[in-house]
């Protein structure tokens, strides 16, 4: 088969959680991965040319959005709407025409909406059945959630990287409040951690800070961590979620501030130190229960991002 990975570039998130599925269908398929950015950099990291020639890359962008730098993104998410709209319209016209040229089998999309055809078989992945909503703007929550509803009935399948039991699940409302699409199943978590084998932890770090997501915010959260830290005695570890080509490494007496790291590393890292600081994002979350180390975890939902700010208090009440 001819299949087709479609990762969000909104931070690594979407990307990181695709590995498995990715790693899985390059077994004994063709794998077209079609995504931008930080995103497809860190893919192509994951997964370089002489290690999986049957892998290749299609650059097109994902919907264009900046945070705010304040506490609240309901702004930005209004002013970035007319380019998301497009974008989902310009996404889905491309993949038409690309579906029909390359002969595509499946198509696998996680959270880009208009990545679906009717000729072929088509998945979206997503936590975020239900878009949680600022207070101020609760009474849209149900008409937000049967919009994305909406978009989930235009796929075969609806994969949700959780579990059904309300006990373990990780996600809460966002995938257990309402009603699931008929199409929707759960499929346990989704981690790039999984495919891995004989983990070492490395102890040369007390501390590790993982960053991603949306800039500004991205950028703030550095500089708060090397502010926090650099009167520190201990060895701090701080990745800056930037996929390149080249590994860039910033170090001073007590701090280490790399671009990226391969996967693995960073796994052997996170299993030898002793506390993690992070974002709730979902994917990392994943991550961390994956190689038990969620109770390791300092969260610090970015400001004004409703789903992290609700998997923050949830996950804390779970503790």
């Amino acid at each position: 088969m001819k299949v087709l990975v479609c990762p969000l570039n909104w931070g690594l998130g979407h990307a990181t959680r695709c590995v498995p599925i990715i790693y899985y269908f390059a077994q004994l398929n063709e794998v077209i991965i079609v995504s931008d950015g930080y995103a497809l950099n860190f893919l192509k990291n994951e997964f370089p040319k002489e290690k999986f020639p049957q892998i290749s890359f299609e650059i097109f962008p994902s919907y264009s959005i900046n945070y705010s730098k304040g506490k609240s993104q309901v702004g930005a998410m209004i002013l970035s709407l007319p380019k998301i709209i497009f974008g989902i319209i310009k996404e889905h016209f491309w993949l038409k025409k690309y579906v029909t040229k390359h002969k595509i089998d499946k198509i696998i999309s996680d959270n880009r909406f208009g990545m679906w055809s009717k000729h072929t078989f088509s998945v979206y992945i997503t936590h975020q059945l239900m878009v949680k909503m600022p207070k101020k703007l609760l009474f849209f929550e149900k008409i937000i959630w049967g919009l994305h509803r909406w978009f989930i009935t235009h796929y075969n399948e609806c994969w949700i990287p959780d579990f059904e039991d309300k006990d373990t699940n990780l996600s809460g409302d966002l995938s257990h409040k309402y009603p699931l699409p008929k199409n929707a199943k759960f499929i346990g978590l989704l981690s790039r951690f999984q495919i891995m084998e004989n983990i070492e932890p490395d102890n040369s770090f007390s501390s590790v800070c993982i960053l991603s997501g949306v800039e500004p915010q991205r950028s703030i959260f550095e500089k708060f961590l090397l502010n926090k830290f650099k009167n520190s005695t201990h060895k701090i570890l701080i990745i800056q979620g930037k996929p390149q080509k080249e590994v860039k490494e910033i170090s001073t007496m007590n701090i280490c501030v790399v671009s990226h790291l391969d996967s693995k590393k960073i796994a052997s890292y996170l299993l030898g130190c002793q506390n993690i600081i992070c974002r709730s994002g979902y994917s990392t979350i994943m991550d961390l229960a994956t190689i038990n180390c969620l109770h390791k975890a300092e969260f610090f939902p970015t400001p004004g991002q409703t789903e992290q700010e609700y998997l923050y208090n949830y996950l804390n009440s779970k503790r």
